[in-house]
C-alpha cells in the first residue's frame, strides 16, 4: 500500500531521491510535495498563469538535474524556494530585456492583465493589491509576497534570498507602507 503524500517527509523524499532505482518515484512525490507552493510563489512573481507554469517547470528541471547537489545544508523546502526564486527573477529580467529591445511591443498594465486572464477570479480589492504590489521594487514584493501569502519567517526568508534578517523586515516594513498607502489612495 501507497503511502498517503501528507505524509511523506522530506527525508524520506530524499532518501528516496538517493537511490537509483526509487529515484523517479521520489522526484514525483517531491513534484506532488511542493508544485502547489511552489506555482502561487511563481505566480505572485511573473503574475500570468502561462508564463508561472513555464518558471515552475524550469525549476523542476533544474531541480531534477541538481537535486543531488543539495547538501543539507538548509531545509528541502528553502532550497527548492531559492531556485524557483531564482528562475522567477530570471524570467522577468529577460522579459524585460525583450521588451526593452522591441519597440512594437507594448507591456500592458497589470490591471489588463488579470482582467483577461481566465484564471483569476479576484475581486476589486485583491485586484488594487496586486496593482500596489506591481509598484514595489522588485526586492519589496518579492519580500512581501513570502512573508504576507506564504507564511515565511524571517530566517527562513533570509535563507531563500541570501539576505540578513534586519535588511528583510525593513523591506516588509517599507512595502506594507508603500501598499497601505496605494490602496488608501494617498
Amino acid at each position: 500500500m501507497q503511502t498517503p503524500l501528507t505524509a511523506i517527509s522530506e527525508d524520506h523524499i530524499l532518501r528516496l531521491l538517493d537511490e537509483p532505482r526509487t529515484y523517479e518515484q521520489g522526484f514525483r512525490f517531491l513534484m506532488e510535495q511542493y508544485q502547489e507552493r511552489l506555482y502561487w510563489h511563481i505566480r505572485r512573481m511573473v503574475i500570468d498563469h502561462e508564463d508561472a507554469n513555464d518558471v515552475l517547470q524550469n525549476c523542476f528541471i533544474k531541480v531534477y538535474r541538481s537535486i543531488q547537489n543539495f547538501e543539507g545544508k538548509s531545509k528541502l523546502y528553502t532550497w527548492l524556494y531559492r531556485i524557483a526564486t531564482n528562475e522567477a527573477i530570471t524570467f522577468l529580467n529577460q522579459k524585460k530585456r525583450r521588451a526593452a529591445s522591441s519597440i512594437d511591443e507594448e507591456e500592458s498594465p497589470l490591471s489588463n492583465q488579470l482582467e483577461a486572464d481566465a484564471y483569476f477570479d479576484g475581486d476589486e480589492l485583491q485586484q488594487r493589491l496586486q496593482n500596489a504590489l506591481e509598484q514595489l521594487p522588485e526586492k519589496q514584493r518579492l519580500v512581501f509576497n513570502l512573508r504576507y501569502y506564504d507564511e515565511m519567517g524571517y530566517q527562513e526568508m533570509s535563507d531563500v534570498l541570501g539576505t540578513s534578517v534586519g535588511a528583510l523586515k525593513a523591506s516588509y516594513h517599507h512595502a506594507v507602507k508603500k501598499v497601505e498607502a496605494f490602496i488608501r489612495g494617498v
